[in-house]
């Protein structure tokens, strides 16, 4: 999965960690060490490294409760979280799908800002309650401003951050088109980018100071991952309205079972285009697939004798669909399977033909050719 390591599961749900997870683990843990020993020379080297270690660890704790608390919201509505992943900017909840009307959208998006505050608020009760003094409370003084600030910096109001998705709600709401919330939210998240590309980027040209550097890795995430919403949204809204028997690839490789493989070699395999087929029917169903590599099996003297039906494999039915499935679902499909092709059908099993990714992209080119706004 992209290069990250699974490490187990949180309440059933995937938990991943990206490899430049452990580059901030370690910079955190020597930064809050390293503070901790100037604080409180008495700790000792060790002791301040070990603590740090501990705030570290805490602290990403606080971003995986953020990230459950979006995966909570998400499950109530019947939608999957298909994985959390910490990376270097924090975490991610990877949801199946998007909530199906705008309030419940907000409420996913809001969840996360919301389980940080309520951390914030919860290591400061715990602070001055217990009247901490030391190391101690420099640590929850530590995870309550780092909650407060997390919650914060994600209510900023642009693309992937939870205030963006909040911004895409509205919008949402307003307009009636969740594509036109992603589109305005992603121009947001874009501005909000080359701000903190130009806050990290101006100090390091004018004074060569690296003080910002932060900064300038925050605005190229901001303005990747603004992009690439904005171009996903983009696609997304062409496919609307649009099915599985809107994509069928024309002259879908496709054979009657009654055929016999002489007819079959000299009408199909000899123009080479395609080297498996669909096999229908008598009625048009979709009875099983034969490969030009099957009749290798079979001595060619004997190949006007012997039926298609005879030398066909049976067909899983992972690798159809029905022909009313939205094409967003089965884009969704084909990524999430790794398929290039779906086998289209009726929901009386008559076989239309085949769908593959070449023809969705070719059906993507002719509807932004015909409305490119």
């Amino acid at each position: 999965m992209n290069g990250t390591i699974r490490v187990g599961n949180l309440f059933n749900i995937p938990f991943y960690i990206h490899p430049s997870w452990f580059l901030i683990l370690g910079l955190v843990t020597w930064s809050y060490g390293s503070g901790l020993a100037a604080q409180f020379p008495y700790l000792g080297g060790g002791w301040a490294m070990l603590l740090g270690l501990m705030t570290a660890l805490l602290l990403f704790g606080s971003v995986v409760a953020h990230e459950l608390g979006h995966s909570f919201v998400a499950i109530r509505q019947g939608i999957d979280v298909k994985s959390i992943t910490l990376f270097i900017f924090g975490g991610l909840a990877s949801l199946e799908k998007e909530s199906k009307t705008p309030a419940s959208a907000f409420w996913v998006a809001i969840a996360g800002p919301l389980v940080s505050l309520l951390l914030f608020g919860i290591f400061t009760a715990i602070g001055f309650g217990a009247s901490a003094s030391g190391p101690f409370a420099a640590i929850l003084a530590v995870l309550a401003t780092v909650n407060l600030s997390l919650a914060l910096f994600n209510l900023i109001p642009g693309l992937p951050l939870d205030g963006g998705n909040i911004l895409k709600t509205i919008v949402w709401k307003i307009t009636g088109n969740p594509y036109k919330g992603i589109a305005i939210a992603s121009r947001v998240g874009q501005i909000f980018g080359w701000v903190a590309v130009a806050s990290g980027l101006l100090p390091l040209l004018l004074f060569g100071s690296f003080a910002n550097f932060w900064n300038l890795l925050i605005g190229f995430f901001l303005l990747q991952n603004a992009g690439n919403a904005s171009r996903v949204a983009t696609l997304q809204e062409k496919l609307e309205g649009l099915t599985a028997a809107d994509a069928i690839t024309p002259d879908s490789p496709i054979v009657s079972a009654n055929k016999s493989l002489r007819e079959f070699a000299d009408e199909q395999i000899l123009n080479g285009q395609y080297r498996r087929f669909l096999v229908t029917g008598a009625e048009g169903e979709l009875v099983g697939a034969v490969s030009v590599d099957s009749l290798r099996a079979i001595p060619t003297a004997l190949w006007s004798e012997t039926q298609i039906s005879e030398v066909m494999q049976p067909i899983e039915a992972s690798i159809t669909v029905q022909s009313d499935k939205s094409l967003l679902d089965v884009v969704q499909l084909l990524e999430q399977q790794k398929l290039s092709a779906l086998a289209v059908i009726r929901g009386n099993g008559v076989l239309l033909g085949i769908l593959e990714k070449a023809s969705i992209i070719n059906l993507l080119q002719k509807r932004m050719q015909a409305n490119p706004a």
